[in-house]
């Protein structure tokens, strides 16, 4: 856990912000500066974080719980005192086990707002004057008052991380940087290049990638999966790399190309996208008397899916990796693991990774989506470009996604135009609206005169219960719906 300046503490914050409600990891505050309040809330979201598989949790003070809006607060943590102790020293001393927690002031739009980092319980349940606590959804309670809540927190401590295991160890400074490609590393955070390689390993450290180990270093998966110069050098990594296949045609009957990019997830992400971006088809499409030619997939769909492959792979799975097919009618995006969600609640459900940390440097550095999704934008983009709707499915041990090619609506399947409409219905609901007739024709590029054929995709939609009528009042014409799980 660290935060080495304002800039990150607002990204963070900004981060925070984009969550609809308070999780078990989260809590906004105003001026609430009781100290043993504050204590019990370090316990909670600590342990709570554990539970949720979290790299912090985290209290905000000068925020609206309700409306998100910065409002500033009148706490200062550095001027604080309980008896005769500092606020900060008071708290350490009544924490147990000892975990790194830090308070930062920030200043948002002219108001004072306060950060509170804490770093999740580790093998035991963090307690606060002898007692632990948790959150039960925005609720602070006893640990002891929630035993199933008790139960999933010993689990959740029995569990090591995938990214903070040893990847390499009894390694000197110049061992760690022949293996990791550290310019790399600057460049994508935009912050200079140490002088010295003692600097640089030091970095490493405080970011997780590296750890001291035996009186020597060594080198956590983590910093190997996003740096590694080659994931053949690390033993349990080989079969990590990423790979995509061409085919000839729409089955895997026979290959027409296969790339294996076997350098860290940081340093290949762009070279990947760009080299799936330069082997996919284009259409070619007619603006007035001038030719132009258009990709066949949006971009920020095959980067949003690439990332979300990587981020949500199951690593514990052996001789298995995130893999890339491009069929002339298709592109599938498969990862190890299956979803920790169900696939039909992609779009609205508040993202869950087994691999937080790895997931929180993607969106340091922008490569994936602030809030780790990112299913919205892919569905906005193939609305845009009228293609089908993607597909998320399962299998007994894979998650997969399909980006389907451009399709006529009378060449869709019944079941393609009912995922389409489920989807549409969905995106319109998590951006505060409501999908209508109108909308769907829309989305479909029916012209006005067609809506009997709308009609009929909404009827399917309704009898296979993926959407619901918003107002059974209203007349046929000026009917909304809404997806079957905001019923």
């Amino acid at each position: 856990m660290i935060l080495k300046d304002e800039k990150d503490v607002l990204f963070i914050i900004q981060e925070l912000l984009t969550y609809p409600n308070e999780t078990e990891w989260i809590e906004f505050k105003h001026n609430n500066t009781n100290p043993d309040e504050i204590g019990e809330y370090i316990s909670a979201l600590s342990n709570s974080a554990t539970i949720n598989g979290k790299i912090a949790g985290y209290m905000v003070w000068g925020i609206d719980d309700k409306t998100k809006q910065i409002i500033g607060t009148d706490f200062h943590p550095s001027q604080e005192k309980k008896g005769n102790q500092e606020l900060e020293n008071w708290l350490i001393s009544l924490i147990e086990p000892k975990i790194n927690f830090r308070f930062y002031e920030v200043t948002i739009d002219r108001k004072n707002v306060v950060l509170l980092e804490i770093e999740p319980a580790f093998k035991h349940p963090v307690k606060f004057k002898k007692e632990a606590f948790i959150r039960v959804g925005s609720y602070k309670k006893k640990l002891k008052d929630v035993p199933q809540k008790e139960k999933e927190l010993w689990i959740a401590l029995e569990k090591i991380p995938f990214e903070l295991i040893v990847a390499a160890d009894k390694l000197t400074a110049d061992d760690i940087l022949k293996v990791l490609d550290y310019t790399k590393y600057f460049e994508l955070l935009d912050l200079p290049l140490p002088e010295s390689k003692e600097l640089i390993i030091e970095t490493f450290i405080e970011d997780g990638l590296v750890k001291k180990h035996n009186g020597q270093y060594a080198i956590t998966n983590l910093g190997a999966i996003l740096f590694a110069k080659n994931l053949n050098k690390f033993t349990n990594l080989k079969r990590k790399a990423i790979r995509v296949i061409e085919y000839k045609d729409n089955t895997k009957f026979e290959t027409k190309k296969e790339k294996i990019f076997e350098k860290g997830y940081a340093v290949s992400f762009e070279n990947i996208v760009e080299y799936i971006s330069d082997i996919l088809p284009s259409n070619e499409v007619i603006e007035k008397v001038y030719r132009k030619t258009s990709p066949m997939y949006p971009e920020i769909a095959i980067r949003e899916l690439t990332a979300n492959a990587i981020i949500h792979q199951d690593f514990f799975q052996t001789g298995t990796s995130v893999m890339i097919e491009i069929f002339p009618n298709r592109i599938e995006f498969t990862n190890p693991g299956i979803p920790l969600i169900k696939t039909d609640r992609f779009l609205d459900a508040p993202p869950k990774s087994r691999n937080e940390m790895l997931a929180s440097f993607f969106r340091r550095v922008n490569i994936c989506e602030e809030r780790g999704s990112g299913v919205d934008k892919v569905v906005i983009a193939t609305e845009r470009y009228q293609l089908p709707a993607p597909l998320f499915e399962t299998g007994d041990n894979f998650t997969r996604v399909i980006l389907f090619a451009h399709k006529e609506l009378k060449d869709m399947e019944k079941e393609d135009k009912i995922r389409a409409c489920y989807l549409h219905c969905c995106l319109k609901y998590i951006q505060r609206d409501i999908m209508t007739n109108a909308s769907l024709r829309e989305r479909f590029n029916i012209d006005a005169k067609n809506t009997a054929m709308v009609s009929r995709i909404i009827k399917d939609a309704l009898e296979a219960k993926k959407i619901y009528i918003y107002d059974e009042t209203v007349g046929t014409k000026a009917r909304k719906y809404i997806p079957y799980w905001a019923k």
